[in-house]
């Protein structure tokens, strides 16, 4: 590696330092503005060398970055934001991008730099594929509740849970609108109905993708066929997050990236141990545990086990029960298959 450098990402410009380990010289710099075009620009000055190598921080921005320098047959290394900070140790200046692209470069030259795996862009495309459908559900979920905030807020009937699902039930809840709400709370019903009726439309083009990328990726399909409760689209989230050889040393450190671990310490008194980390990817966590939630079915083969353990403690820590177990049947699943996860089926 006789180039070992650092790019420092933010939305306006790269800020960079290289170290050219053969003659001992350093250059700094910036890449304004910060797209792809002028990256690529910047990057013809390393044509035709196959020795360079440069490190990044996974924040917003890496994919781009990491494809450009692969494309230009350079080393794209990525590390861990967290573990990259704790690597710098106590502060003792103002952290700026000059800085920031040294200390990568540090890292990277030593061999201490904390990589994270860079999936194929297949992957990358279906987890963004994957993050919109969970940001779409979120949103469904968030009009559903201020449809009944409205109800309850102007003192009208509850609605029951299955208020929004049918044609009659939309129909119902019009009627009641209309008898039970002020113009103003009539108008924020109708409101929240038109953009329910766009999500779902949106939801249901985007589930029949996901259904369609699952189908075609060997550790979704594997997933899908072995473990109870796993659907198309928590298959592929945990394909996506999990595939691919070596990830992980043990199916508990899969957990603990899920953000499905018990934290033990609090940092700083700001948060009382005892309670889920909540690190990692939301869309995993988010998928694992709806799967986690079909154990409460009677034919399900964790129902045992489920029914313990919320009458012991309640439902959603009997979901979360189930849902570690996934994620440790998943790993193991994932971890014979290796790299061949990742692969078209």
């Amino acid at each position: 590696m006789p180039i070992a450098g650092g790019l420092d990402i933010h939305r306006k410009q790269l800020t960079f330092g290289y170290l050219d380990t053969v003659t001992g010289e350093v250059q700094r710099g910036q890449i304004a503005p910060a797209d792809r075009v002028h990256l690529r620009a910047w990057l013809v000055r390393f044509a035709g060398r196959d020795d360079v190598a440069f490190a990044m921080e996974g924040c917003t921005g890496w994919r781009y970055v990491a494809e450009e320098l692969a494309a230009a047959g350079i080393a794209a290394h990525v590390g861990g934001p967290a573990d990259t900070a704790a690597a710098r140790g106590r502060k003792r200046h103002a952290k700026t991008g000059k800085t920031d692209s040294r200390h990568l470069r540090e890292l990277l030259a030593e061999g201490r730099l904390p990589e994270c795996w860079i999936p194929p862009s297949r992957i990358l495309e279906c987890r963004a594929l994957l993050e919109t459908y969970h940001d779409l559900r979120a949103g469904h979920t968030a009009w559903v509740q201020r449809v009944h905030a409205v109800f309850f807020h102007q003192g009208a009937p509850a609605l029951g849970e299955a208020a929004l699902r049918t044609g009659r039930d939309l129909e119902a809840l019009r009627s009641a609108a209309s008898a039970h709400l002020s113009p103003a709370g009539q108008l924020q019903v109708a409101t929240a109905l038109a953009v329910l009726a766009g999500l779902e439309a949106q939801l249901d083009a985007l589930r029949h993708r996901l259904v369609d990328a699952a189908r075609h990726l060997r550790g979704a399909r594997v997933l899908a066929e072995r473990l109870h409760g796993v659907g198309p689209a928590t298959a592929l989230a945990l394909t996506c997050w999990l595939g691919g050889a070596g990830r992980f040393s043990s199916s508990r450190k899969a957990v603990r990236f899920a953000g499905l671990d018990i934290t033990v310490c609090s940092s700083d008194s700001k948060r009382s141990p005892g309670r889920l980390s909540r690190q990692g990817p939301p869309v995993l966590r988010w998928a694992v545990y709806e799967a986690g939630k079909t154990h409460a079915r009677a034919s399900a083969p964790g129902h045992a086990c489920y029914a313990q353990v919320k009458d012991r403690k309640d439902g959603k820590r009997a979901a979360i029960s189930e849902a570690r177990k996934i994620l440790r049947q998943a790993c193991h699943v994932l971890a014979g298959l290796g790299d061949d996860a990742l692969t078209a089926a």
